[in-house]
This record gives C-alpha cells, sequence and structure tokens, in this order.
C-alpha cells in the first residue's frame, strides 16, 4: 500500500522538499495562489476555492465532496489535492491503484470516519491512478 500522510508535510500541507528533492518537488507551490494557469477554476467564489474556505464562513465552504483532477502526469494533480488540503486544514492521505486495493480504500475511510468523530479532524484521501481499478473495484469505491 502507497499511503502518504502530512505528518512529513509543512505546515500549509504540502509535503516537505529536502535541498537533494528534485527540482520539480522544490518548484511545486505552496498555496493555491501560486498555481499558474485555470484561473477560472481557482478564482474567489470557485468550487475549488469553497473546498478550502476556512471553518468560519460555512455558509461558503463546500460541504464533503468528491473531484475528480483528470489530465496528463506532471500537470499538478496531485499538488492541487495536496492544497486543497493543506489550505483548509485537512489531513492528506494518498493511496496510489497501482498497488492499494478496497480493502486499503476501506481501512483509509474507517480511519478517516473515526478521526472525524473522535477529533473532527477531515481528510482528504487521493487516490492517483484510479482509473487502474477493476471495474468490481471502481464500484466498491462508488
Amino acid at each position: 500500500m502507497d499511503l502518504c500522510d502530512t505528518a512529513g508535510a509543512t505546515a500549509d500541507g504540502v509535503p516537505a522538499a529536502g535541498p537533494g528533492a528534485p527540482l520539480a518537488v522544490r518548484m511545486r507551490p505552496r498555496t493555491l495562489d501560486e498555481v499558474a494557469g485555470q484561473a477560472h477554476l481557482l478564482e474567489q467564489g470557485s468550487p475549488l476555492r469553497r473546498l478550502v474556505a476556512p471553518g468560519g464562513e460555512s455558509s461558503r465552504r463546500a460541504g464533503p465532496a468528491s473531484v475528480i483532477l483528470w489530465g496528463p502526469p506532471g500537470t499538478g494533480k496531485t499538488t492541487l489535492a495536496y492544497l486543497i488540503a493543506g489550505a483548509s486544514g485537512r489531513r492528506f492521505v494518498e493511496l496510489s491503484a497501482v498497488t492499494a486495493g478496497v480493502k486499503d480504500v476501506r481501512a483509509v475511510v474507517e480511519d478517516s470516519r473515526r478521526r472525524l468523530v473522535t477529533g473532527g479532524e477531515e481528510t482528504v484521501l487521493f487516490i492517483d491512478e484510479v482509473h487502474r481499478f477493476s471495474k468490481t473495484q471502481q464500484d466498491a469505491l462508488l
């Protein structure tokens, strides 16, 4: 199971990049304002901005949601998910459908429910390469 938690991340939720990290990792945006392109998706009041609205703006913050980020490798899908989690104060968990199965997804969902009930901590679950799940696995995920 490929599991990444924000425990090794900076305060903004983006994974810490050491001096030996690849250039692409070191250049990764740290906030939504640093993301280049797709301005219409990142402007104030957009669905992505509402996902990260502070809790005090509960009337403007989107509730529990599923988001599908689609695009070729290297376009920032994982980074965007990290930024949404970090900016909204949510925990980030990453699974790869190449190495994880439905059992792994269920374990993360159960742990996330427990954390929500006991401490109010919300979780962003990012499943990379979800198209690699079989039809049965995708049905279980839905």
